[in-house]
């Protein structure tokens, strides 16, 4: 040897084969996005609903597996605003009251994997069946993506391997069916990746839900709802919009700008039309309002301002609304469910309970609504929902009112329509979960095996800096050394959700299902000062 150094021969790489070069969607027989052919086997899976439904209904032992998807398929940038957002997928876990039927099997899909105590805890809880039955029907996946920009259906999108193992996971069950959050076209796909159909609505019937869409739709309807402008695209339209709601109404004092897929309540702001008292000139007052509604409107999201929510309404456009005002007014919604039989059922009413600096945000809810206007919230949810169902629409909804009382009675406006699941439909379904009994939409109560109707207070909002640290098994010993947890005997107590924010944002879910109003709220209170009571002691740690 001497030492030279020996050249290597140059490799030429081959050329990628045809193979190599197809995107991965195609690689899994899955047509291109937005395509013929996918909304053509969209339309097929869909097509199946009816049968499928006929067959659950008539047999609740009949064999079926469920794919739950929690995903927040929402605006990335409104979904920041939200605290925790990728823990409220585990508001979804009152889905695991399916496996309470015994030929059910539940497949849960989240973006990082859920503590196993959480699992339990709710599993726990589950009436009449053995836990191991249970944890044996329920398959857990998650995508190990904690990435807050990319909703988790485009995660799981993104990973072949996955859909290919949740396929799988399928087996050979005829009785199949994929839940979610809330539809777009994302959910659409993965319906067609899966090749099970999706217990929501077709994407193209989503402008219903959008504060523009829901406006029409009442009108439709014969709904009563305030005076306003939709389909509004620009700053420019909005000051027309104001000017025109101000020459109609002389007496008003305020407007609310609403941008189209603005989330609980905080993609709207509140305006003052103080700087126009006095002001005839519609010139003047043109140029006025240009120079005071980027100073003066107050926005209900936190660290918000004109340059952004302008930005944010031109890209998704908007509504102005008159703004309801009123001492004793107050928020309730309806629940509706839209069977793909096109049935369209109520199944709840609820007060909520709204914070924020102009009271707009939703903070949590009460059930049932006061019975003062209840029976106005059935009519006006039947009018709104058989429209929908007429439209073809599937799937669960929430319709959302304003009330303010005239002498004995009350004036009712509908406001929007949530074509999705919402902060109201996990306490509800949570109470099913428990009780196992149903509303009666008769007389607007929840009848459980129990002789008396329940009640609840909710709130995903339950939060404090001390509880910053306190990990799942931490809540578990406390509700349980503190007798706060759920009386299977009494059918009352206090369940928590998303336990797995409590940690990192000191955040957590909570319901409180009482035998009264006032019960309910007395639970709810009795939980706020029994984890402030066992902040800094450790008496209640497990051995």
């Amino acid at each position: 040897m001497d030492g030279s150094r020996i050249e290597e021969p140059v490799v030429e790489q081959p050329a990628p084969t045809p193979d190599e070069l197809v995107p991965e969607w195609a690689k899994l027989d899955l047509p291109p996005p937005g395509s013929e052919e996918e909304d053509r086997r969209f339309a097929e899976l869909h097509a199946k609903l009816p049968a499928l439904w006929r067959n659950l209904m008539a047999d609740g032992h009949v064999e079926q597996t469920v794919v739950v998807v929690p995903s927040l398929s929402l605006d990335p940038e409104e979904l920041q605003k939200l605290k925790g957002a990728r823990h409220y997928e585990e508001r979804l876990l009152f889905l695991l009251i399916l496996l309470s039927l015994p030929k059910t099997r539940v497949i849960f899909i989240t973006s990082e994997p859920i503590h196993p105590h959480i699992i339990d805890y709710y599993l726990q809880l589950l009436p009449g069946i053995p836990f191991s039955h249970a944890r044996r029907r329920l398959k857990l996946f998650a995508t190990y993506d904690a990435s807050p920009h990319k909703s988790l259906t485009a995660k799981i999108l993104e990973r072949p391997s996955l859909l290919r193992r949740i396929r799988k996971a399928l087996g050979r069950s005829r009785n199949t069916q994929l839940t979610v959050f809330n539809v777009t076209a994302l959910e659409k796909r993965l319906s067609v990746a899966l090749g099970i159909p999706l217990l929501g609505p077709d994407p193209r019937h989503l402008h219903y839900g959008s504060k523009s869409g829901a406006r029409k739709l009442f009108r439709e309807a014969g709904v009563a709802l305030p005076d306003g402008f939709e389909d509004l695209e620009n700053e420019e339209e909005i000051l027309d919009a104001i000017l025109e709601l101000r020459a109609r109404h002389p007496e008003l004092s305020r407007v609310v700008i609403k941008i189209n897929e603005g989330f609980s309540g905080e993609g709207n702001a509140l305006f003052s039309l103080d700087c126009l008292k006095g002001i005839q000139d519609a010139t003047e007052a043109r140029e006025i309002l240009a120079r005071a509604l980027p100073e003066k409107a107050r926005y209900q999201a936190a660290g918000m301002n004109w340059e952004g929510f302008s930005r944010k309404f031109r890209e998704m456009e908007g509504v102005v609304e008159c703004f309801l005002e009123g001492d004793q007014k107050a928020s309730p919604s309806v629940q509706m469910r839209i069977t793909p039989l096109q049935e369209a059922q109520i199944i709840s009413t609820h007060d909520q309970v709204l914070g924020g600096p102009d009271g707009q945000v939703f903070i949590g809810c009460s059930f049932p609504a006061l019975p003062s206007y209840r029976p106005k919230l059935h009519e006006a949810g039947r009018r709104i929902g058989d429209k929908l169902a007429k439209a073809g629409v599937i799937g669960r909804l929430s319709i959302d009112f304003l009330t303010i009382p005239r002498g004995e009675d009350w004036d009712l406006y509908a406001i929007e329509i949530n074509l999705r699941k919402g902060g109201t439909t996990h306490p509800f379904r949570t109470l099913q979960f428990l009780t196992g009994g149903r509303y009666n939409p008769e007389t607007g109560l929840f009848q459980s095996g129990s002789a008396n109707p329940k009640y609840y207070f909710a709130s995903d909002n339950l939060e404090s800096t001390k509880y910053r640290g306190l990990l799942p098994e931490d809540l578990i010993d406390i509700v349980t050394y503190t007798g706060l947890h759920y009386n299977t005997s009494t059918n009352t107590g206090v369940v928590f959700h998303m336990i797995g924010a409590l940690s990192e944002y000191g955040k957590l879910g909570v319901t409180c299902v009482g035998d009264s109003p006032e019960h309910a709220k007395q639970l709810y209170e009795m939980a706020v000062e029994t984890l402030e009571n066992a902040l800094g002691k450790t008496d209640w740690i497990s051995s």
